[in-house]
Formats: C-alpha cells, structure tokens, sequence
C-alpha cells in the first residue's frame, strides 16, 4: 500500500541522511517515477522533502526534523512503549527518562499498563540485580574490561576481556567477548563476574557478522538424545522447562521426553534437580552416568 510505502520512505531517509532516486526505487522495488511521486505526496502533507543537485546531492529531510508520532500506529506505539519497560526492568541507564517523555508523547494512545517486568530471582534484594551500565558503556566505547571471573568449577581466574555484546539468553545475561587470555571469543555468565572494571584501553576488535550463539549443525550431530519419563507429580515443572512437543502423556500416566543433552555435569545435576520424579530411558550410558552420581551421593549419608 502506498501509505505504508510513504511512511518506510520517510525513515529511510532520516536514518541514511541523503539517498538517491535509485536507490529509493530498488530499496522498494518501484519505478524512480514512482518515487518522485511520492516525494511529491510527501511533500504536499507538510513533510519537507528537500532534492540537491551535484556531488555530494540527493534526497534528504530538511535538518532538525522530527518524525510526528501521528506516523506511528496506536499498536507500534504501544510496542515502543513496552520495549523501553523491558529495558527499564534491566536496569538499563536512562531507559526510566526515556520511559517518561515517551509515556508522555503517546499517552493517548497507550493502554492500561497490563506488562510489570522484574528479571530478577524469588527473593533476591536490589544488590542482585543486574546493573549494566558499565558494561554498557565499555561495549559502546570500546574499552577493554579486567574481570574476576568464577567458572562451573568454582575456579576463580582473572580476565581481560573485549566485550563485543550483552545478550539475554533464558534467564540470565551473558557477555560475549574476546578473552585475551584464551585467545578466543568466549561467553562469560554475568552472575559469575566477581569484580569487573572498565580499563582505560581501548580495542579495535568488531564481533564477526556469521557469529552464533547456537552451535553449528556439525557439534549438534555429535548431541545425544536423552529419553526422559516423569512421575506425574512433577508435571508441574515440564511445561515450564521443555517445549510443548517435546513433553507427551502415555497410557501409564507418565510423561515422556526427548531432547537433546551433553553428558556432562550440568546435564546430571540437572536431572538430578527432579529427584526420584525422572528416569533416563536411553541411552544406557547416561543411565549409568546418572547411577554413579546417586552412588557418589549415598557414599555422603552411609
């Protein structure tokens, strides 16, 4: 629809400064024709479209423009609104400002407020919540952090680290950056951060476009499928925890899951979370695995 093209064409240009014609007709696949008409629409509604000639020319909006919020629908502004609460739940640095002037630029077409976000755990005080500012401001500006850093295996370690980026990953935040010590980009668990200080030293280094955090198909083929059965009383906690087609009911009143699970120690730890409530069906040497921990457990209590 040519509204819609309207509005896309008017960020476009803000967020590229000058464009051409050209690059405006396959941007959205319309003749440059097409464009100048659109520019001429644009116009004609009050927003100044301004044309130069020359080096250095090209389409633009005239310097100190802003973007009315009438172009926003009621549902994108109500999206933008509640983006900026996620990140006011992070504890993100000026996101309750920016949370305030936006509240009051789209009252009218906000509704009830029906969204509350706490990232933090059950009982946690304010000192455990996550505060990211630093991490903030050495990612953007590109300074190095020196961390103290707590492995699974309780072995604190001293790091210097590149950070390239802040992700959320299920229920914890996560640094991935490049380890001068390893050599390598690494994923550092927030929680497990000890001390972190923002150093004066700045790097160079950019996180490669084709980074993942997901493993490539090649380490997942090397995966092995767990087959899990829970007792019916810990249901409760499957559908919390698996994918709904991951988690079925069988005539004997168990419930039966497959998924795929390193054998290694959080795995067993994990199930081990479930106590008498889950038995690893297969394969047999998780079985065994499982069966030598409960074994180095009850040497604790005999």
């Amino acid at each position: 629809m040519q509204i819609e093209r309207l509005v896309q064409m008017v960020f476009y240009i803000v967020n590229h400064g000058h464009v051409t014609a050209r690059e405006l007709s396959e941007c959205f696949n319309v003749s440059t024709r097409t464009i100048y008409r659109d520019l001429n629409t644009l116009s004609i509604a009050g927003i100044p479209v301004m044309s130069t000639k020359g080096a250095g020319g090209g389409i633009s909006i005239m310097d100190g423009y802003t973007i009315d919020k009438s172009l926003l629908s009621q549902g994108e502004q109500q999206s933008i609104y509640q983006g900026l609460q996620i990140l006011q739940a992070t504890k993100y640095p000026n996101a309750e400002m920016a949370l305030s002037k936006i509240g009051a630029i789209f009252r009218n077409a906000l509704e009830t407020k029906w969204l509350d976000i706490d990232l933090s755990y059950w009982g946690s005080d304010e000192k455990e919540k996550v505060k990211i500012s630093d991490l903030q401001f050495a990612i953007v500006n590109k300074h190095v952090i020196a961390v103290c850093y707590v492995n699974s295996e309780l072995k604190e370690s001293e790091r210097n680290i590149e950070p390239l980026r802040l992700v959320f990953k299920s229920h914890a935040w996560y640094i991935v950056g490049y380890c001068r010590c390893k050599k390598e980009i690494r994923i550092f668990r927030l929680s497990r951060i000890r001390r972190l200080q923002v150093m004066p030293e700045i790097f160079e280094r950019e996180l490669p476009q084709d980074y993942s955090l997901t493993p490539d198909s090649r380490v997942a083929c090397d995966i092995p499928y767990l087959k899990l059965k829970f007792s019916p009383e810990i249901a409760h906690r499957l559908y919390d925890e698996f994918q709904e087609d991951q988690v079925h009911l069988c005539d004997d009143g168990n419930y039966y899951v497959t998924v795929p699970y390193e054998l290694n120690h959080w795995t067993f730890h994990y199930l081990l979370s479930f106590g008498k409530y889950v038995e690893i069906i297969e394969p047999e040497i998780a079985r065994t695995m499982l069966q030598e921990r409960v074994a180095d457990i009850l040497k604790i209590y005999t």
